[in-house]
């Protein structure tokens, strides 16, 4: 399948929810609208929505029914960018290829534009404006859980937390696991978890999603780690080298680049394999695990 393009058209389709959900907030202070637009509009290539979009079609669903789902995993990641960025925490100076968002509009509303996209993120899911008849409440709830908790302590919240502690301690296997597992694989995990709910998947295909998530989800982190040695800041879009300056675990820190890339593609080969169950309608999903080996930023 030609994968470029479907997830340029995927990104359109949540792109203009975005632009069109945060294009009028009367209620809302103009300097924290200015905020939030600035980082939801830097650029971002939108996967962990697609991917919710991509199991959702995989399990029979119209892609234009669960658009606002999707965009709502946007929100949360655009808020932990925002944040993760903060002097307190990475304390970055470039995201996208642009000044992040404290250093345009300050520490104070960067952290308010971070906490008012967490939030509205989940009055999205909830919200009752854009119910969908052919999804019951109780999927929306379970979905609703799972991102929570692929968002929350017990994942990406407390995957940054042993991040943070980690900065400067020797890299061990355990740790690392345990950082990238919940810091990055648990939210995709999560988008894709979300897409086969709301489809009604369970059973073996559901747990398909899951394990393809995990996979894909750590496959990106070890794929950014080497991305932060190898890759250029221009191309990266953000600081190239900022891990070892920061003194944080990552794959290539204990492993080597070498064995890092081994590790990566045979992750990318077990998401693949955990599709099985499904047939071309995971085409996408097939070609977003693979295409990440190629990532340039």
């Amino acid at each position: 399948m030609d994968i470029k393009s479907y997830l340029k058209s995927r990104k359109e389709l949540v792109d203009s929810f975005l632009e069109s959900y945060f294009s009028a907030s009367p209620a809302v202070p103009a300097r924290l609208q200015e905020s939030i637009v600035y980082s939801l509009s830097a650029g971002g290539k939108r996967i962990r929505p697609i991917l919710c979009l991509a199991a959702y079609e995989a399990c029979g669903g119209k892609t234009e029914d669960v658009v606002h789902y999707a965009a709502a995993l946007e929100l949360i990641h655009t808020y932990s960018l925002i944040h993760d960025d903060l002097p307190a925490m990475d304390d970055d100076d470039l995201r996208r290829g642009k000044p992040t968002n404290h250093k345009v509009f300050g520490d104070g509303m960067a952290i308010l534009a971070g906490d008012a996209l967490l939030t509205e993120a989940f009055y999205l899911l909830s919200s009752e404006k854009y119910a969908v008849v052919s999804i019951s409440p109780s999927a929306v709830v379970r979905v609703i859980n799972e991102i929570a908790v692929g968002s929350g302590m017990y994942g990406m919240v407390g995957g940054q937390a042993q991040d943070l502690l980690s900065e400067k301690e020797e890299p061990d296997a355990g740790t690392l696991s345990f950082i990238h597992k919940c810091k990055t694989a648990a939210l995709i995990t999560a988008a894709v978890k979300s897409g086969g709910l709301l489809a009604s998947c369970s059973g073996d295909r559901l747990r398909g999603l899951e394990s393809y998530g995990q996979n894909t989800g750590l496959a990106f982190q070890v794929i950014d780690d080497i991305l932060d040695v190898e890759g250029e800041t221009e191309v990266l879009g953000k600081t190239a080298g900022s891990d070892e300056k920061k003194k944080k675990m990552t794959y290539p820190k204990l492993y080597g680049i070498d064995e890092s890339k081994r590790k990566a593609k045979e992750l990318v080969d077990k998401a693949v394999e955990a599709l099985a169950v499904f047939d071309e309608k995971a085409a996408p999903l097939r070609s977003i695990a693979h295409l990440l080996l190629e990532r340039k930023n």
